[in-house]
């Protein structure tokens, strides 16, 4: 029993001298690698909420277009069905001589507002999709930017810590 408790105590003493080692001592950082980095994470900082401002611009800009889109395709849609009622009205007051000759006319006008009601969706939806071309590419360009100002920052603490 002694033995096994001396080879314990022994064991304990070893680990505790084993733990006891000298303080490694912290890298000493030039104050310009200091400034540096400083320097840095304020331009990505930037850089980052000028990104987020640019989409939430590009965004904004995509949602007013197609605010705009729906808007003008609801008119469009409304002015089509005033032009049917009226040539529809026409027909039911046309004599019965020339009801054929009315309704005709009045398929007419139904074509022609439902071809003009088709080209304003066209129109509509081009500018919709062109708005949202232009906001991606905006974006695009912001995180091209952020990158940019990122590398630039990192190359600057290097160049810092060289010197």
């Amino acid at each position: 029993m002694n033995k096994v408790l001396a080879t314990l105590i022994a064991g304990i003493f070893a680990s505790v001298a084993h733990a006891q080692t000298t303080p490694v001592a912290a890298p000493v950082v030039a104050p310009a690698v200091v400034k540096a980095e400083v320097k840095a994470d304020a331009n990505n900082t930037k850089a980052i909420a000028s990104e987020a401002k640019v989409a939430a611009k590009a965004d904004a800009s995509v949602a007013k277009v197609e605010a705009k889109a729906d808007v003008a395709k609801t008119e469009a849609n409304a002015d089509a069905a005033k032009t049917k009622k009226k040539a529809h009205v026409k027909v039911a007051k046309a004599p019965a001589a020339d009801k054929m000759a009315a309704e005709a006319k009045a398929d007419k006008v139904d074509a022609k507002a439902d071809a003009k009601v088709a080209d304003q969706a066209v129109k509509s939806t081009v500018k919709v999709e062109k708005a949202k071309l232009d906001a991606g590419a905006d974006k695009a360009d912001a995180k091209t930017n952020t990158t940019l100002v990122k590398a630039e920052g990192k190359a600057d603490v290097k160049a810092a810590a060289a010197k």
